[in-house]
């Protein structure tokens, strides 16, 4: 967008509430985590799980002088900023796009459906970039922020533009659709996604199909819709399937391997008739394939022209990645898209990173930007200028012949012409103990550079869904009072998770305080640059030296770790957290000792009190509701008689995850939340608003055919009652994955298939019958537990809890961390 300020003010209907001067705007900002250029951004002070406005004062730290508001500001603090007041800032995000989007006539696909919508929008940017200067929204930005934020990027060099939509609930997809203004439109499926925001399928598709009501035509499957339910709809609507009435008629599938063999007929006067070799076998992937090429069908490609683009489509990981790799390196992986707006928001993760002095950029020529060659250099300069690189590598044409425009954007310049050249001198470029941000166009397959960059590595993976962890902490935190602030517990290694990541990415959430259970966890988190205070809920007497050092604050529970806590300080000053016994019957002090401990701590003014807290024994579990109701009456009455024999505020907290849901009475100063920031919680009904953050996944190491009367695994107990396929997997008891689900207990998820285990967990292996399974190869991937089989299901079928399983994940195990 190029907008001035006052421009700005008139399209949303704002009242300019302080001028300073005129400015032309770029850029729309909503986080202040995210800011890059700053003197052309406009922040927009949205209202939603957040308050936009309280994060005003960071926002004018970082330079933005540009504000949309809907609440009273004290303008004394920002003398040089232009403050606009509107009614609703999200509606005034919204209008601005509307307006935004009326300035251009170029052809818009706009996609809806319960799943699918990404891809499907990512394949058809890498199918048709090669003849199109091509927007589209990034990532996964399609709910009512980011459909206005994605339309804001539309520039007059671009000839398409690409948006997908999300809604969860009816009355969502009128604002959408006036944004969007689609002329093609995409239905890719309808399944259970958001279901919950509606009485029914029916309610939902009639929702989603409100994006197409102005589209010259829409493409969609036709065994998720029928006619009745498009007669609404005044566009040419292009069917495909496998029903006698589809415009583009599926008569002939096969699957073949690893490719799928579609013969399809027209419906229309010329009856034509073509085979496509889609590179795919499973259906969601087969199906988003088929929306992609009735597209290019609809646009007039040819078939061979076609079969030559799907012919390069892959699979690849549509998500930044966080990877370890050689030499103490870490990698993020952001090879997926290449285009400036995905690349500000990977600077900007790049930025959060402070595990590595020395950093490194690999970058690829953006062959779709619709640039020359100069004009590239020079926006790319102008972004990178705002990140500090000690090395970048350039990859294309480009940088051959405009290195000299990059000078004075960092010292250590690598230039290659191709992907293939870059890696023919790795050994050169002496990666070591380094922060390295791949950021490529799919052409340049920097794949093979991330290849190289992580070496050999452990077929078992833990993903850790960052963008969850996020959505669940704003879940939890719609349930509390905006006073109350968050404990978030990081211990036992995050709940197997990964401190540090999970711990930078709470950091970043702004949470109140960080809980470790050994000193030594927190002294690994503040040698990674964690800043947050962090609590030691088991401290050692012997770790008090480092706990000073290293500014860590512990849990005191009895008169004799108090007293060596006093023994061990002297007059050093330190910070601790009082733990009380309310029935837990663990660690805390006792009703009768709190006379003797408020004495002997007024004894000590070195010693500052931060919180008093207590641990609910059964928060979960509705039939001793009234012995949590007994724990919180207690706590309170404890609490109150020990703050009130201090001269300074102590803050009080109570609640765990499930009593932060169950006992709103329990809230008090802080909540600590734990598993339920992971996504478990099964003692509430917001199951379904969490999302589990890991995905244990590993791979097929060996498919090998055993006959009737043999047997599998240790101690003969897999025995084989007739012909059977199985899958030698790469996990065993190790990794964390327990020996109880051995024997036919437990069960992975194959090729769209679940598979039951077969004979006894191995330490490093396990096996699973896969004879019911047709389409499957050595090296196909297999979850654990994740999207198909929760962890919940896991834990029940061996007779114990999510937590044990999670924290049961060996170090060997690569964490890798993604933002969707």
């Amino acid at each position: 967008m190029k907008y001035t300020f006052t421009e700005i003010n008139n399209i949303v209907n704002g009242n300019i509430l302080q001028f300073d001067e005129d400015t032309m705007l770029t850029l729309a900002c909503i986080d202040t985590r995210q800011i890059t250029n700053a003197a052309t951004s406009l922040f927009f002070c949205l209202i939603g799980r957040n308050n936009g406005h309280q994060y005003i004062d960071i926002a004018y730290e970082k330079g933005i002088r540009n504000f949309i508001v809907s609440e009273e500001i004290d303008f004394t603090k920002y003398a040089v900023a232009n403050f606009c007041k509107v009614e609703n800032t999200n509606a005034a995000l919204q209008q601005l796009a509307i307006y935004h989007r009326q300035q251009f006539t170029i052809p818009i696909i706009g996609i809806t459906g319960s799943n699918g919508k990404t891809i499907v929008k990512e394949w058809l940017f890498q199918l048709l970039s090669t003849e199109k200067n091509i927007v589209k929204s990034p990532k996964s930005y399609n709910s009512q922020i980011g459909v206005p934020l994605s339309v804001l990027l539309i520039e007059s060099t671009h000839e398409l533009a690409i948006f997908e939509a999300g809604i969860s609930t009816s009355g969502e997809m009128d604002k959408l659709r006036n944004i969007i203004q689609p002329s093609i439109g995409i239905l890719t499926n309808i399944g259970s996604a958001h279901d919950a925001g509606f009485n029914d399928r029916n309610e939902k598709l009639a929702e989603k199909l409100k994006l197409f009501e102005n589209c010259q035509e829409l493409i969609y499957c036709d065994k998720y819709v029928n006619e009745a339910q498009l007669s609404n709809l005044n566009c040419q609507q292009i069917s495909f399937g496998e029903q006698e009435k589809s415009i583009y008629r599926i008569i002939h599938t096969e699957k073949k391997n690893s490719s799928t063999i579609i013969d399809i007929i027209s419906q229309r006067k010329e009856k034509e008739k073509w085979q496509f070799i889609i590179p795919f076998s499973d259906d969601a992937s087969v199906e988003n394939c088929l929306h992609c090429i009735i597209v290019l069908l609809q646009l007039g490609f040819s078939a061979a022209v076609i079969q030559t683009k799907i012919s390069m489509l892959r699979n690849l990981p549509m998500r930044l990645e966080l990877k370890y790799g050689i030499n103490n390196c870490s990698i993020i992986d952001d090879s997926y898209s290449a285009d400036f707006h995905s690349l500000q928001i990977a600077l900007d993760f790049y930025r959060q990173q402070d595990t590595h002095k020395k950093r490194t950029l690999i970058i690829s020529e953006f062959i779709d930007s619709g640039l020359s060659e100069k004009e590239f250099i020079l926006r790319l300069k102008s972004i990178l200028q705002h990140t500090k690189f000690d090395k970048i590598i350039g990859v294309g044409k480009a940088f051959i012949h405009e290195i000299e425009s990059l000078t004075g954007v960092v010292k250590e310049w690598y230039v290659f012409e191709s992907t293939e050249k870059l890696i023919a001198q790795f050994n050169v470029l002496h990666f070591d103990n380094e922060l390295v941000l791949l950021k490529g166009a799919r052409l340049f397959s920097f794949e093979k550079i991330t290849a190289q960059l992580i070496g050999q590595t452990h077929a078992t993976v833990l993903e850790v869904n960052l963008n969850a962890l996020s959505n669940n902490l704003q879940v939890y935190k719609s349930y509390i009072p905006k006073a109350c602030g968050v404990i978030a517990m990081v211990k036992a290694f995050s709940y197997g998770s990964g401190s540090i990541e999970v711990a930078r990415l709470l950091e970043k959430e702004k949470i109140d305080y960080l809980a470790v259970a050994y000193a030594d966890e927190g002294v690994e988190l503040r040698k990674n640059n964690i800043q947050l205070p962090i609590m030691v809920m088991n401290p050692d007497a012997v770790d008090f030296d480092r706990m000073l050092e290293y500014h860590l604050e512990p849990e005191i529970y009895s008169i004799s770790i108090l007293q060596q806590l006093i023994d061990c300080i002297g007059n050093r000053k330190i910070d601790i957290h009082i733990k009380v016994e309310t029935g837990m019957n663990r660690l805390g002090f006792e009703a009768s000792a709190i006379t003797e401990l408020i004495k002997l701590l007024q004894q000590h003014q070195n010693i500052s009190i931060k919180t008093i807290f207590s641990h609910l024994a059964a928060s979960e579990d509705a039939h001793f509701d009234n012995f949590t109701k007994q724990q919180i009456a207690q706590f309170s009455q404890i609490a109150n008689t020990f703050c009130a024999a201090f001269n300074y505020p102590i803050k009080k907290h109570l609640a765990n995850s499930s009593g932060i849901l169950r006992f709103p009475e329990a809230h008090f100063d802080f909540v600590r939340l734990g598993i339920g920031l992971y996504g478990v919680d099964s003692a509430s009904n917001i199951q379904d608003k969490l999302q589990v953050i890991g995905k244990l996944k590993t791979r097929i190491a060996q498919i090998k055919h055993v006959q009737a009367g043999e047997t599998v695994g240790y101690s003969r107990k897999g025995v084989v009652q007739k012909a059977m396929k199985i899958a030698v997997l790469a996990i065993g008891y190790a990794d964390g994955y327990d020996r109880r689900f051995g024997n036919g207990i437990g069960e992975v998820f194959i090729a769209g298939q679940r598979a039951q285990i077969i004979g006894n967990v191995c330490m490093d292996m396990c096996m699973a019958d896969i004879t019911h399974i047709d389409d499957v190869k050595d090296g196909d991937e297999c979850e654990i537990y994740g999207k198909e089989i929760s962890i919940i299901e896991q834990a029940n079928k061996i007779g114990t809890i999510s937590y044990e399983l999670l924290t049961r994940i060996s170090s060997r195990v690569k964490r890798l961390y993604y933002l969707d």
